[in-house]
């Protein structure tokens, strides 16, 4: 039979699993209850992203031309497109717009290709489509790339 101390022991050692067994299962609940993505995220849907060139006499972009975006996904009824164009490694346009019905600035849907850090050549573009997940994170659901010309 076991002595005082032996159970006192056993029963220390008890409580310390189950204190570190609630603890992490209490952490991976707040994470994939904190972070929507790990619980249906970019992997478990699908989402395309076209660009389509608005003011172009040649279906191609030009500068100060527009461009806008079909977007699809079924991962959020709220998607959002950013637009981050470079000239010669020089980041020289960004813009962003949410793609569903009940955003509240739909002309910015329509990104203008120009600014004031771009008065003029061409440039290379990337476009990302992306979701709001909460706590500080915008999973990307897909990117295309094109090129604007002068």
């Amino acid at each position: 039979m076991p002595g005082k101390h032996q159970r006192g022991q056993s029963t220390n050692l008890r409580v310390l699993l189950a204190t570190l067994t609630a603890m992490s299962l209490a952490a991976l609940g707040v994470a994939v209850a904190g972070n929507p993505a790990s619980a249906r995220g970019p992997g478990n849907g699908t989402s395309t992203l076209t660009a389509v060139p608005l003011t172009s006499p040649d279906g191609l972009e030009h500068y100060d031309g527009q461009v806008t975006f079909k977007v699809s996904t079924t991962v959020t009824t709220k998607p959002f497109v950013k637009l981050d164009c470079y000239q010669d490694g020089a980041h020289v346009y960004w813009s962003s717009a949410g793609f569903f019905p009940d955003y509240p600035w739909q002309w910015a849907q329509d990104f203008t290709l120009t600014s004031s850090y771009w008065t003029g050549g061409a440039a290379d573009c990337t476009a990302t489509l992306y979701y709001s997940a909460g706590h500080g994170k915008f999973p990307t659901l897909a990117t295309t790339s094109f090129h604007v010309y002068p």
